[in-house]
């Protein structure tokens, strides 16, 4: 049986997919081959009303079948079919985590402050203790507190100050610096940028290979790998860099991890640099206890907390929630959400870079001027991030006003 709807095809450059219209041609072609011809194609009619609604679901299936396709490519996949094509390079998709408080907790001495106490921040948040603590003999203990709810919640120095669940001998909490943001869930393009980045992980190049590595560690968010080949010390991304050592900057992942990951890549002999030092056991096959250890050394890259002041002109379109939308739309693009680079380790930020990202909002956001810095009264164009820094970016730390 023959039919003269036409089906996709695939060509060299991909799959071909027909218009809706010639479906609906080839219907009407065959539904008055078998009723003699004389069918009334008007929409208006019974047989009109069939031949167009089947056009229609022949069409959202050639629809999903090109998604399908399309969701093979890595550039284009999302969801459930990224997470397959990472599977195979043994990745997972990174989870939404809290952001993460330090607070001093005060009251009488020997008081066991137990795990999964809770506190409260003034903008009504929850967090809760992640570990068992006791006030020492100065009144206090440090305790280290995780929001309830993951994602970027800002939680500035001391607004975490109220014990919402009583624990008899504890008196009052408070937290003296800025929480460590957490995150929401790693997007399709971070996704895709990390999957991309880990095939590195069979490089032959040194300092690829052991970046690859240390980006396959889970909890790692960025590294930066670089290496100083002279006989003597050399100022590298505005560090210092021993004569002949490797130098890895990280932000997140566990310790005993990343330093196994640089062990696993790194040549005999080389040198390194950093503030945290692990102690790697070789227990390959070959040895028995006690196995060689080896001391890896690398540096953990401190938050450098990033901040935009945006001058928009007030044309009158401005909507009320117009601050909420620029914020939103300067995180997306410091993400790398919107296609173009995140903003990394050892890179420049560029204030022009997020003017397109505000822009696009729609024709009521024209920018007067946009500047960056890392203080709250930011003027510069660009910002210069040192190798040994992680620029972060807290939505409160991008102030926009109407001129």
């Amino acid at each position: 049986m023959s039919t003269n709807v036409p089906s996709p095809s695939f060509t060299p450059q991909g799959v071909s997919s027909p218009t809706e219209a010639a479906i609906l041609a080839g219907l009407w072609a065959d539904f008055q081959a078998a009723f003699g011809g004389s069918l009334n194609p008007s929409d208006a009619t019974p047989q009109g009303q069939l031949v167009t609604a089947l056009a229609a679901m022949l069409g959202a299936n050639n629809d999903l079948f090109l998604k399908y396709v399309n969701q093979v490519d890595p550039a284009y996949s999302e969801g459930r079919m990224q997470d397959a094509i990472a599977r195979i390079y043994f990745l997972t998709r990174i989870i939404a985590t809290p952001t993460l408080v330090t607070c001093t907790c005060s009251g009488a001495t020997g008081t066991l402050i137990p795990a999964g106490s809770l506190a409260q921040a003034v903008d009504g948040n929850i967090y809760q203790s992640l570990s068992d603590a006791t006030i020492g003999a100065g009144g206090t203990a440090s305790v280290l507190f995780a929001a309830i709810e993951t994602g970027p919640i800002p939680c500035p120095a001391g607004t975490l100050s109220t014990i919402y669940r009583v624990v008899s001998g504890w008196d009052s909490i408070t937290n003296a610096s800025d929480g460590t943001l957490g995150r929401d869930e790693e997007t399709r393009t971070e996704f895709e940028n990390r999957r991309a980045q880990s095939v590195a992980l069979n490089a032959t190049g040194i300092l690829p290979a052991v970046r690859g590595a240390v980006l396959a560690v889970e909890g790692v968010n960025d590294a930066y790998v670089t290496e100083n080949a002279t006989a003597s010390s050399a100022t590298i991304g505005g560090v210092s860099v021993a004569a002949r050592s490797l130098y890895v900057s990280v932000y997140g992942g566990a310790d005993a991890d990343i330093a196994r990951a640089i062990w696993t890549r790194k040549p005999p002999g080389c040198a390194y640099n950093g503030d945290t030092t692990v102690t790697v056991k070789d227990d390959s096959s070959g040895y028995s206890l006690p196995y060689p250890s080896y001391s890896v050394t690398f540096k953990r890259a401190v938050a450098l907390p990033i901040y935009f002041s945006v001058q928009l002109a007030n044309n009158g379109l401005v909507p009320a929630d117009a601050v909420t939308q620029v914020r939103n739309a300067i995180v997306a693009a410091f993400n790398g959400d919107d296609g173009g680079p995140r903003s990394r380790i050892g890179a420049t930020v560029y204030a022009l870079r997020f003017a397109g990202a505000v822009a696009a909002l729609g024709p009521w956001a024209q920018v007067v001027s946009i500047t960056v810095g890392t203080t709250s009264s930011p003027t510069d164009p660009d910002v210069v991030v040192n190798i040994d820094k992680m620029p972060t970016l807290d939505p409160a730390h991008i102030a926009v006003s109407l001129v």
